[in-house]
Order: structure tokens, then sequence, then C-alpha cells
């Protein structure tokens, strides 16, 4: 019988822990102190937290049990978590004791924690928003639950090799995770490929999956802690396991790789994120991944729904699903297949209780950009969930025809199956289908989803469909990131702007002090002082703090234009060598970020950056006028690094292409300034800030969408403007590429016949806009207060508020716990 004092806590003093971090050392490690590495004392810190961490969790898990609470099931395939000893120790409260308790012994804390690997569980703002999502939920006390999949590797580590990407393994468990707890007690078995038997049971049809193969799902927890309070929540994440780890007749028989060949094969379902797709068997391999830890995660949560002792056909009173885009939309056939056949629940039951749990959040605009899956693919990996999709369908399609009657385009537009393009599986429109609510990441988003993605599907259910922009957690991108900011700011007004981000509207108090200006600028300084340094060590470039730092750190994609970015660089280097550049503000253009391993175009505009910034910062004209960088291997701690440090926030796609961003919100919240096209949350960014606060240029939504149906025509931009017709001839010419004078001339072409996302449309606009940029950049009074003020409103986009509109509007959850 459990007894309330049967947990006693530890205490979090300095001493406690320092007798904590000593035993972990000696009896975890293995480690003698006398002669630990410092990455020993990294595990043993990290080891000590963790004893604390978990037992906050046993109460957590007791106290949502006892109140029968309503849980919230996060599924996702990204979590891009970064490194996990400071944002523990910051929520937990114990921080300075632990920098303490160290410095006793000996350590300094400052000195292990870059030790620490980024969990290489994510790649971009899809995962970035996962794990703000699930910091939210255990902060705010609401019983939230992240489920995902154990990478062994990340996508990859990112080098650049003679200006080139060149992709290496992520192999970031080298070194074990000391946060995470295996559960070789919860393992659930996942099936792929046989067939699909057919019998009646009381003249009831049923189905049975034979044959095929078998994976184990095996759990790993991470314990999510909220900050300032007693609740943490989880984030499970599957591994898979061979149902036979050796076959010893294989091995007596002298064939040692085929002994082991199916263990080998099962687990690579979990070995890498986001395998390359652009082969049959990196597809096939992607919807294994998505079903694997679909089927995990549902297996669990109905065995957790069952065990607390509520009816399976309950299950949305007490679960809610939330689907982070299209990856796990394969969860809507999933637990039709677990109700139906496995649990014996009627058809019409069954989808009712789906409906009712499921919500899905939609993360993109273009239509290429969404899942599909070739029927004949389904049919062959999942045969019985693409029966299952066939009969969603079916009834889905009646419904639609009772709605618009004789009208069947609209059938053919809302089908799940597309008939048009070699028969394909929708998942978005399953995701529609299965969901009782859908979202968009911001207002723009959500309109442009109701009036073209999902236009047809918002004529059938208009209060399906609901808007939820994005949020960033202050506890990690202000109060980790910018621990000095954040320590004036809290000086100035307070603490409780960490919970309540709204409260920094205080700071507006301040645009005419000017002591508190003065140490926002210093503090600006200082982080461009400490980024500088890390690029020396990196790169060996030496770059100027006082130059005004523009940065454009995200995924390299077309769309979000980094291409533009160029063309603005190559401007200013062609106006400092002609001497038209007198008084012009010495300038650093910093890009980060990965492109998809079979990304050529993507990959080729990596290569162009290095091309441009290795002639700009070896012309001894410029002179540190200019300079540029590509800062490599882009991932949480880097951003952490970069957005305390950045004057200038590029924030550039095209517009009606960005669903929301989070970069936007991170950069602003930093004291870095705007400069974007009406796109995303700019627009709501605008709209907090004031259009005087931020350089909004080029087209808007509409107007790109009416530039497109006149017929675009980008030559005509070519031809009419001097600089960037310069620009583009010397892309094109070798200028940047004397070693292969050819390298661009398709990338150029492609500009200027086809142009997808209207980089040279935008061209002199975004220029103006950057000279206006200039011009601010050289008053620092004025420009530290538009950067202030961008601080200052950036409450409404705290991710506290993004999760307590899903709880309200969709979810249904309250919060339970210790505040």
């Amino acid at each position: 019988m459990e007894h309330e004092n049967d947990l006693e806590p530890l205490p979090c003093d300095k001493d406690s822990l320092k007798r904590s971090i000593r035993e972990a050392l000696v009896h975890i490690v293995g480690k003698d102190p006398r002669n630990a590495t410092s990455r020993d004392w990294l595990q043993a810190v990290a080891y000590a937290a963790r004893e604390r961490i978990i037992e906050q969790r046993m109460y957590t898990k007791r106290l949502f049990n006892q109140e029968q609470v309503k849980r919230v099931y996060y599924l996702s395939m990204e979590y891009l978590i970064g490194r996990m000893l400071v944002n523990h120790l910051m929520n937990l409260g114990f921080y300075d004791a632990c920098c303490q308790a160290l410095e006793e012994m000996g350590v300094s804390l400052h000195e292990i924690i870059d030790l620490e690997p980024d969990a290489a569980l994510g790649n971009g703002g899809l995962g970035r928003l996962a794990a703000c999502i699930l910091d939210s939920l255990s902060t705010q006390c609401l019983p939230g639950y992240g489920y995902g999949i154990r990478y062994e590797f990340g996508m990859f580590h990112q080098h650049i090799e003679h200006g080139e990407q060149v992709e290496h393994p992520d192999n970031w468990l080298r070194y074990g995770n000391p946060w995470e707890f295996p559960r070789p007690e919860k393992i659930y078995p996942v099936h792929f490929y046989g067939y699909v038997v057919e019998h009646r049971d009381h003249g009831v049809v049923r189905h049975h999956w034979e044959d095929g193969e078998e994976v184990i799902a095996m759990a790993y927890d991470l314990p999510v802690p909220g900050y300032g309070n007693k609740n943490v929540n989880n984030l499970r994440l599957w591994a898979a396991k061979a149902t036979r780890d050796f076959d010893l007749d294989y091995f007596n028989e002298g064939d040692y790789i085929r002994a082991v060949q199916e263990k080998i094969e099962s687990e690579t379902i979990s070995m890498v994120l986001y395998p390359n797709d652009a082969t049959a068997v990196g597809r096939e391999l992607r919807l294994k991944q998505e079903y694997f830890f679909v089927s995990a995660s549902l297996q669990d949560i109905l065995a957790r729904h069952i065990k607390l002792g509520y009816p399976i056909t309950d299950l949305s009173d007490k679960v809610a699903i939330q689907l982070n885009d299209t990856h796990p939309a394969i969860a809507v056939a999933e637990l039709m297949r677990l109700l139906v056949d496995q649990h014996l629940v009627p058809w019409d039951r069954a989808w009712e209780v789906t409906r009712e749990v499921f919500a899905y959040t939609n993360h993109t605009l273009m239509p290429e950009a969404l899942e599909t899956w070739p029927v004949a693919l389904m049919e062959r990996v999942l045969p019985r969930h693409m029966q299952i999709i066939f009969d969603i369908n079916f009834h889905f399609l009646n419904e639609v025809r009772h709605n618009f009657p004789g009208d069947n385009n609209i059938v053919r537009r809302l089908s799940i199956i597309d008939e048009d393009h070699g028969r394909q599986v929708r998942m978005a429109h399953l995701a529609v289908v299965g969901s009782h609510k859908v979202n968009g990441v911001a207002a723009l988003h959500t309109e442009l989803l109701k009036r073209n993605l999902f236009r047809d599907f918002h004529r059938l259910w208009p209060d399906r469909f609901v808007s939820i922009t994005n949020g960033i957690t202050p506890r990690v991108w202000l109060n980790q990131a910018n621990p000095e900011l954040a320590q004036r700011i809290t000086r100035q007004i307070g603490a409780d702007w960490v919970m309540d981000l709204g409260r920094l509207k205080q700071l507006e108090d301040c645009l005419t002090d000017a002591e508190f200006l003065k140490d926002f600028r210093d503090i600006k300084r200082r982080n461009k002082e400490r980024l500088a340094a890390e690029i020396r060590s990196r790169l060996g470039l030496s770059i100027q703090p006082e130059a005004l730092l523009d940065v454009q750190i995200k995924r390299i994609h077309e769309y979000k234009r980094q291409l533009l970015n160029v063309l603005h660089i190559i401007t200013l280097y062609n106006r400092i060598r002609d001497g038209h550049a007198e008084g012009q503000a010495p300038r650093v253009s910093l890009f980060a970020g990965k492109a998809a391993p079979s990304y050529v175009r993507a990959k080729q505009i990596i290569h162009l950056i290095n091309d441009v910034a290795d002639v700009v910062n070896n012309d001894p004209v410029v002179h540190n006028r200019q300079q540029v960088v590509f800062f490599p291997n882009y991932e949480v701690s880097s951003a952490a690094l970069i957005i305390p440090a950045a004057d200038l926030s590029e924030q550039i796609s095209t517009a009606g292409t960005e669903a929301s961003g989070t970069g936007n919100m991170k950069l602003a919240l930093n004291g870095a300034i705007t400069i974007g096209t009406l796109d995303g949350a700019n627009i709501e960014i605008r709209q907090a800030v004031g259009e005087e606060n931020i350089f909004i240029f080029g087209l808007n939504a509409d107007e790109v969408d009416r530039l497109r149906a006149e017929g675009y025509r980008p030559g005509d931009y070519y031809e009419s403007n001097p600089e960037l017709r310069r620009a583009l001839d010397m892309i094109r010419d070798g200028f940047f590429s004397p070693d292969d004078p050819g390298r661009y001339r398709d990338l150029v072409h492609h500009l200027l016949t086809e142009d997808t996302f209207m980089v040279l449309a935008d061209y002199a606009s975004y220029i103006q806009a950057q000279d206006r940029v200039d011009a601010l950049y050289q008053d620092p009074q004025a420009w530290s207060r538009m950067a202030l003020l961008n601080t200052a409103r950036m409450g409404y986009f705290s991710i506290d508020r993004t999760v307590q509109e899903y709880a309200d509007k969709v979810w249904g959850v309250q919060p339970e716990g210790w505040n």
C-alpha cells in the first residue's frame, strides 16, 4: 500500500547537491574525483539533477491518476530539445546552487556545459515548436505527454568542405544519454507487410492481419520539468528492437552476417532522423518510421486508458491527441484498426471516438510539401490500413455527395485517394477527415488554408478550422539563452515575466531611460563578442562586433529565399567597390541552416553563399566594411549563441509560403529588428510592434497570386534594374566561382525564366528596405529604442498563450498540479 511520505524529496541546497554529484561520479559514472574528466563531471551533474526530476515526475503521475485527469498526447516526428542540463537546472530552481557546489569541488559548470551534445531528435521549426509546447504543458501544470522516435543518429552533422555541405553521421548518443530512462517492460509489437484475412464472428465481418514482419517498439522516457513548480511531464521515445536478435543456426553454419541480419534490418527503423527519401527504399523506410512510432504510441495510450479503468468507448473523455503535421496522420487509420479489430468496437462508434480524439496542426501551405503515399506501397507495407483508408474514404465521400449533390469535381478534390497522379493517399486529407479540429499556426496561414489549400473542406466543415498562432518559450529563448539581458530585465520589472511574457510591456517605460538603453546596447555588444569568439574559433574569421549583425538562420530552402539575401550582399559589395557606399554602416551577414541531402538546389545555395563569402571576406577594398559568414551545423545550441547577438532578423520568405515561423519571434524577443515580408507570423509581429518598428517590403500574398495569374516574367525585372542585372551576371559568369565559371549558370537561368518564389520581383523593394535599415543603424539611440520596443511587445508570442489556446479551443484540458 502506498503512503504519502514513501517518496522523500531530495534537498536541493548546495551541500546536498555536492553529495549527490560526488555519489553519481563514483557510483554511476565510476570515476575517482581526482581523475575525472570534464565529461565525467557533466554526466555526474546530470545524474544528480535527474534524481530530483524523477521524484517530481512520480508525484506528478500520482496526482494525475488520483484526479482522473484528461491527458494530452502530442505526436511528432521531431523534438528539437537541444541541450538539457542548463534548462533543467533553471526550471528546477537550483542552477545557482549547482554552480556553487561545483565551484567548491574545483569544477566550473560553464566549462562543462558545452560538452553536452544537442539531442538530435529534430531538424527545424516543427521540432522546436514541439519542444516548446512540452515545456509549456509542464510549466502550466497541464497533463501533457510527447511521443516520438529515439533516433540513434540525427539528420546529419553538417560540415562545409570547399564551400559545399557534406553530411556526416550525427552520433549524439556516443557517450550515452543521462536524462533518459530505458523502459524494457514497455514494449509493443509493430507489424508490417503480410496480408489480411476476413472471417465472420456472429454475423459481423472481422479482419485479421497475418504473416509479414514484426518489430518491437521499446520505450525510453525523458522527463520534462516545468518552470517554477513540481510538475514533470514525460516525453516517451520509441526505439526499434528485433523480435529475434541472433539466429544461432546461421551462425553455426558460418554465415555470421545473416545471423544478425534480422536485428540490423529491424533496428534501422529508429536509426536516422529523416532518411533520404529520394529513393524507393528511403521512402519506404520513412513510411515505416511514421507507422512504427504511431502504432507504439497508440497502443501505449490505450493500455494506460484501460489500466486506469476507463471504458474504451469513452476514450475522448480522457484523451486528446494532437497530430503535429501530416507525419503522424496514419494514426487515424491505426486507431480505427485497434478499436475495430482488437477491441471489437463497431465501425460507426469507433469512427466517432477517433474523430473526437484527434486534432491536426498543419504546418505548410505548399501542396507539394504535403505527404502522399502511393496506394501500391501502402497496400504492401500496411495492407490492413489501406483497407481502412478505403472504407473511411467511402463513408466520407458519401457525406460529401449528400452535401454537394451532383458535384463530382468536389468529390474528386476532397477524396483521400488522389486518382489523378498515380493513385496516392493524401495524408493531409486523412488528417482533416479524421480530426475534430484543424488549426493553422498564424492568422494569415489559417486564412490561406481556408481560402486555398483546404477550401473545400472549409466549405463542408467551417467550424472545424481554428487559428492558433505559434509561440516560443521565454524560459529557453530569453532566460536561458540571454541570461545577462534576462537579469537586467528582472532588475527592472521583476521576475514574473518568465511565466507571464506580457509583463515585458513594462519595458516601454524604459524607452527614454538613457541608462537602461546603454545597458541594453552593452549587453548586445557582449553577446556579439561571444559569437565573434566562437566564429574565430570555428572558422578562423575575425568579425567586427561593432558591425550590424544581419542574420538569416533557418532551414535552407528556396522559399525562405536565402538567394534574395545573397543578391543584396553582392549589391552592397559592388557599391563598396565602386566607391558608392560612403557612410554605409559595416555589416556582417550571417547564415546558418541545413539543406536536405537530396535537395540539390538548396545545397547549391549553400555553395554560393560560401563562394560569395570567400570573395567578399578576402577583398582588400572591402576590408571589414562587409563580411559574410556561413555558420556550420546549425542546432539549438548554435541558435542560443546567435540569436542574442543579432541586430537584424531576416524573415524574407515569399508571401503566402511560410506557415508561421518561430525564429522571427525568438530574434525579436532578444532585441533584433525584423526585415521581412507580410508572411506567416510577420503580420502579427507587425501588429504587435507597430509598422514603424519593423522593416516590411515586397509583395503580399494576394499580390503574389495576382502576379502569377497575370503571367510572371522575371526577366523583365532583370532587364529594368541595373544593380540586379549586374549581381546576377556576376553569379552566372563565374565571378564568385573562378575555379568553375559555369557552376551557377543553371541557378541563374532558373531565376530568369521561372523564379518560382519571386526573388527578382521583390529585389528592388528589399534593397530599399535594407537602405532604411542601414540609415537607422547609424543612429544608435534610435536603433536601441526600436530594438527594445520589439522586446517589450513580444508578450503575445509566448508559447504559454499558444498552449492555453490549444487547451481551450481544441483539447478541453485543465491545469492540475502544484503551482
